[in-house]
């Protein structure tokens, strides 16, 4: 008997990454998206455009503003695979962005964090790049205080996420409990 699928992002992006077998930091979201069948594309947007995502025939395409810092872009495109791996029948016709249809982006919306979809692919986004488990094999026993910044950027640059999207996904695996 096939096993179900778990919506919960979290639980997505632990079997994303078990079906690609990636045991390692920091996580090579590239590797991940051609690994679902996607093409990841960098190109300089406008500032408020992180990123993208639509399928060209046949192939879904994520679309990642250049511009951005390389822990920004990480972030866009596993934000993006979120969307794929949980929002695929939103995005399964053809979009061409020049024609104003509706599209999946990561942008100033998105980041407010304030509609189902987009707070659904931000969780599976955080935890693609910092899995529960390699957070806690990476703290291994040693305690670290949120306002320690030093240790922050250390256990930050490990994972190549800012200290700012660690911070919050440490703080929200500690509410999990």
């Amino acid at each position: 008997m096939a096993r179900k699928q778990s919506d919960d992002p979290e639980a997505r992006a632990e079997e994303t990454l078990a079906s690609l077998n990636i045991r390692s930091l920091p996580i090579p979201v590239e590797k991940v998206a051609k690994g679902l069948g996607a093409q990841v594309r960098f190109s300089p947007l406008d500032e408020e455009l992180s990123g993208m995502i639509f399928i060209k025939d046949g192939v879904p395409i994520i679309g990642v503003n250049a511009l951005h810092h390389p822990n920004r872009q990480r972030f866009t495109i596993s934000h993006e695979i979120g969307h794929l791996v949980l929002h695929k029948d939103m995005i399964t016709a053809e979009v061409h962005v020049d024609k104003g249809f509706p599209i999946l982006m990561r942008d100033a919306i998105s980041a407010t964090g304030t509609q189902q979809l987009e707070i659904a692919a931000n969780r599976f986004a955080s935890a693609l790049l910092m899995p529960m488990s390699f957070l806690k094999q990476a703290l291994a026993g040693k305690s670290i205080d949120i306002d320690d910044e030093k240790s922050l950027e250390a256990l930050a640059k490990k994972f190549r996420v800012s200290r700012q999207a660690l911070e919050y996904r440490m703080r929200k695996l500690t509410e999990l409990g």
